[in-house]
């Protein structure tokens, strides 16, 4: 092979390599294009959010169905305002459905998880609140009430 060939097939190489390089950060940073079609914003208030980023996904059912857009406080009732953009395709969730914050395995990510209501006449659409959630687990707090347990529990003795 001449010089030239050599260095037009390293150069292919080296670009496949980046391109495979910025998929795969794409999708680790959870930033994949077209994520939400003809989306609605539907918004809920949480008294701790823990670590719930901006493009944490929100999902019903283990599948998901659209992406967090916001994250602000209301600074009269002091909690956090989460609002959340939902795919078009799913609009017939009902409106006294719960929001509540999981977290993907012990130490993973956290998300949105959407259970489902029982009203089968009204339906969340642009604007509406969750009224139901559930706040995130922190780990942090956890330990420190099985420290607490553990101390009173010795103490007793």
């Amino acid at each position: 092979m001449n010089r030239k060939t050599l260095e037009l097939w390293v150069g292919l190489f080296v670009a496949a390599g980046l391109m495979a390089l910025a998929m795969l950060s794409f999708k680790v940073g959870n930033l994949a294009a077209g994520d939400v079609l003809d989306g609605y914003e539907v918004k809920a208030h949480f008294e701790n959010i823990g670590g719930l980023k901006v493009k944490s996904p929100v999902t019903l059912a283990g599948v998901r169905i659209g992406r967090v857009k916001a994250i602000t406080v209301d600074k009269q009732r002091y909690k956090a305002v989460v609002t959340f953009e939902l795919d078009g395709r799913y609009r017939n969730i009902p409106s006294d459905s719960t929001a509540m914050i999981l977290t993907s395995g012990l130490l993973g990510e956290q998300y949105i998880g959407i259970v489902p209501g029982a009203d089968e006449d009204k339906f969340l659409k642009e604007g509406d609140k969750v009224f139901k959630t559930t706040n995130a687990v922190v780990l942090e707090n956890l330990i420190g009430q099985v420290m607490v347990k553990l101390t009173e529990g010795s103490g007793k003795k």
